[in-house]
């Protein structure tokens, strides 16, 4: 079992407002559509956010989404991941995703969890050269995820096993798309056609 375990419990406060609940050009909001491309490659989903979510809350538990309450959201992304971990921590593994990057294809989803899948101890999304997210972590670097804090997320535990890392060569620049502000969202909005009829259908870049 692969848990997908979406990071929506930033603040955003570059963006004026909750970005999370912005809509995209079709109406979906920004962490549903994150939610959604996360949940195509997992099998199952858990959604860490502030205890005052409580709208957003509703909209990922509609898409099937667990949604786990964490209360020192504040102290930082590493705190929200280690809680996010420990929610889920009798899986096999975890692919770590953002709630403001909503324009990675599920082929890129999909891909990460079937290198976890298939043994790779850390694995994530390579495009011309540069490794993006999501970030997928075997069950055997639980403890080390579990006492994660502050806002340096996971970054020292890739550093450290820099040579641990799968790629899953890709052709997805949205796995460095991620929304600061609403000029990011206009922006990132021209360079990509989301299609969302479909489960399966990817994100195409125009």
């Amino acid at each position: 079992m692969i848990v997908g375990i979406l990071l929506a419990a930033g603040t955003g406060t570059r963006f004026g407002s909750d970005k999370l609940l912005f809509p995209l050009a079709d109406g979906t909001p920004v962490g549903v559509q994150a939610a959604r491309n996360l949940l195509s490659g997992v099998d199952h989903g858990v959604a860490v956010l502030r205890p005052s979510d409580r709208q957003l809350a509703h909209l990922l538990e509609a898409e099937g989404m667990q949604v786990a309450f964490c209360p020192g959201a504040e102290t930082g992304m590493g705190t929200s991941l280690a809680f996010g971990v420990t929610a889920a921590q009798d899986e096999d593994g975890w692919l770590i995703a953002l709630a403001d990057m909503p324009f990675i294809q599920h082929d890129t989803i999909h891909g990460v969890a079937s290198l976890l899948r298939a043994g790779a101890p850390i694995a994530a999304p390579r495009y011309q050269g540069r490794r993006g997210h999501p970030v997928g972590f075997a069950r055997a670097f639980f403890h080390d995820l579990a006492q994660l804090s502050s806002d340096q997320g996971a970054h020292p535990l890739l550093a450290a096993h820099a040579g641990r890392i799968q790629m899953l060569e890709c052709e997805d620049p949205g796995i460095f798309a991620d929304i600061d502000t609403p000029s990011d969202l206009s922006g990132l909005e021209d360079a990509f056609s989301i299609r969302i009829d479909t489960p399966g259908m990817k994100t195409v870049k125009l």
